[in-house]
Formats: C-alpha cells, sequence, structure tokens
C-alpha cells in the first residue's frame, strides 16, 4: 500500500501546475516551438523581400520602363514592369545596374534625406514621399518643361544638383551639392525603388497620380 501510495503521490506531483518545473517545462517548449515558426517565417519573409525576390526586383530593373497600376484583386496599386527603358539611354548590366544602386543609396544616406524625405516609410514627411519619386507625373508635366531637359531622368538631376534654381515647393530644398555622377547614381535608386512592391505604400498614390 505505502508503494502504490507513493507511485501515485509521483504520478500527481509530475502533473502538478503549483510545481515550477512544470511552468519550466512549458515556457521551454513553448519557446522551442515559436523558434521553429521564426525561422519558417524568416526564410519566407527574405523570399519576399531580398533582392530579386517576388517584391523586390533586381537592381538591373532600372533599364525598364516602370508603371504603376491599381490591382483589383490586392486593392492597391502596384509597380508594372514593361519595355526596355534604358536610364541615361544606356543599358546597363546587372553588376553596373548594382553598382549604380548602391551607390545611389549611399548618396542619400550621406546626405540625410531621410531627415525631410519617406522612404518606405521611414523618415520625416517634411519634404515628398520619395518611395515611389520616381512615377510623380509632376516630372513630366512641371520639371522637365521648367528644366529644359528632354528626358525624366535629366530633369531629376537637373534639379537634385540646383534644387535652388527650381524652386517647386514653398519648403525649399536646400542645394546638397551632389556631383553629376551622384545625382545620376541617386536617380538610378529612385527609379529602381519605384519598381519595388511595397504592397500599395504610399496610400492612395495611384488616385493621386490620375487626379494630378
Amino acid at each position: 500500500m505505502k508503494v502504490e501510495g507513493a507511485t501515485t503521490h509521483e504520478g500527481r506531483a509530475g502533473l502538478d501546475m503549483t510545481d515550477p518545473r512544470f511552468w519550466r517545462a512549458g515556457a521551454i517548449s513553448t519557446t522551442l516551438v515559436m523558434l521553429v515558426v521564426l525561422a519558417f517565417l524568416s526564410v519566407d519573409s527574405m523570399r519576399v523581400i531580398s533582392v530579386g525576390g517576388a517584391h523586390v526586383p533586381r537592381y538591373d530593373v532600372v533599364n525598364r520602363h516602370i508603371g504603376y497600376q491599381y490591382d483589383w484583386s490586392r486593392r492597391e496599386d502596384v509597380p508594372v514592369i514593361g519595355a526596355p527603358e534604358p536610364l541615361f539611354g544606356r543599358t546597363l548590366t546587372e553588376a553596373q545596374a548594382t553598382a549604380l544602386v548602391r551607390e545611389g543609396k549611399l548618396v542619400i544616406q550621406s546626405r540625410a534625406c531621410m531627415d525631410c524625405h519617406t522612404f518606405f516609410g521611414n523618415g520625416a514627411y517634411y519634404g515628398p514621399d520619395l518611395t515611389k519619386s520616381w512615377l510623380d507625373p509632376a516630372w513630366p508635366q512641371i520639371w522637365m518643361p521648367m528644366t529644359g531637359k528632354p528626358t525624366r531622368e535629366e530633369a531629376m538631376v537637373a534639379f537634385l544638383m540646383n534644387p535652388d534654381q527650381y524652386p517647386t515647393w514653398t519648403r525649399a530644398m536646400p542645394n546638397l551639392h551632389l556631383t553629376e555622377r551622384e545625382a545620376r547614381a541617386t536617380v538610378a535608386y529612385l527609379k529602381w525603388m519605384s519598381a519595388v512592391d511595397t504592397n500599395g505604400f504610399p496610400a492612395n498614390f495611384g488616385k493621386t497620380q490620375t487626379q494630378q
């Protein structure tokens, strides 16, 4: 009887929710399960957000026409990659495009552009959101005639190098003293960024385009 009682008591103790060991085992098992889930989610996220992934095109997309249209199935605006449209009239290899876009990103970081502008939801709203700035209809409608440049990218370079000569906002952009090379690299980065599927961010950009 003593043996049976001891066995029964031990069995009950193993399931005793007041026993710290019960909660410790539960915490460890829950953590392990969540780590496995996190690993699967991380792999799936990298598949989507890595360059060349489902939502982020390769850098040589700057050689193509980039449009933007409303997708009724997703109920949001999505980039549309179209026919060849070389940047600055020159088709870049993947390596050349990668180097140019990365240089443009470094230019933006070195000039602290996020202090005034927003990129992919990060930054400030003192100046315009630049996530889809390449697609802004104001380039062909306003800035190309204003700068006298025949293409969107050349107008963007002219503006970036001398923004004080082309006042278009009450909040004027300061002259950052970009070289032509830096301005071209920045334009490449902005064009590539416009091709990234940002799940409709910034909201209503496509509607704003239509209204303009």
